[in-house]
């Protein structure tokens, strides 16, 4: 992601990543912590600060690839659905949710007309935001996938018939393989279904903030 970009580009897709991923665990332990489950509180997870929720090697892929991820945080289903059956469900879209919030607060200088131009700082500006949008989208899309580990899976699993949760409960085991299937799949053109689930509706939610 990073090869062949400029250091202003990599730069921006680091703030914008550190950033993302942080206020996404955040929003977890957030709503967790709002439900009944001081899990997350417990275990120094109800902060902002990165270093409580950036994973070391996913912090090296993000430097060294453009992507990463941040370590998940631990929740207590038995605490959350005391509080109500929709507790796992609404703890992970927690997460997707923040990103989406984020996106549409990194759209308002652009709609405002708030950015300056003509300056180097005014095209760094208008760069990082860009790159703020455009990765908090991804995310928001990517995490709504309904395969383990991502967030997606606990809120399918919420809405979806009995027969539906049997489903997931099986290829439960295989998701991370099932998902570094589509990544390599995203390779070849014709089989990119990644492209399908989340750049289309990427660049059509991106189209209508900016």
């Amino acid at each position: 992601m990073f090869f062949g970009l400029s250091l202003t580009t990599i730069i921006a897709r680091v703030i914008t990543l550190v950033s993302a991923l942080t206020v996404h665990e955040f929003a977890h332990a957030w709503a967790a912590d709002q439900l009944g489950d001081n899990t997350p509180r417990n275990n120094g997870r109800l902060t902002l600060n990165p270093l409580a929720h950036l994973d070391p090697i996913g912090s090296l892929m993000l430097i060294l690839a453009g992507f990463g991820w941040a370590k998940p945080v631990p929740v207590n289903p038995y605490n959350l659905q005391r509080r109500t059956p929709a507790g796992m469900m609404l703890v992970s879209a927690a997460g997707p949710f923040s990103n989406l919030l984020l996106a549409i607060l990194g759209a308002l200088p652009f709609r405002m007309g708030l950015l300056p131009v003509n300056s180097g700082a005014g095209a760094f500006a208008t760069e990082l935001l860009f790159n703020f949008i455009l990765i908090n989208l991804i995310l928001l899309f990517f995490n709504l996938i309904p395969i383990f580990p991502l967030d997606g899976e606990k809120v399918a699993e919420y809405f979806l018939p009995i027969g539906g949760q049997e489903f997931l409960h099986r290829i439960r085991p295989y998701g991370p393989m099932i998902l570094m299937g589509l990544i390599l799949l995203g390779r070849f053109q014709s089989l990119d279904l990644l492209s399908v689930l989340i750049g289309k509706p990427t660049w059509f939610i991106f189209n209508l903030l900016v």
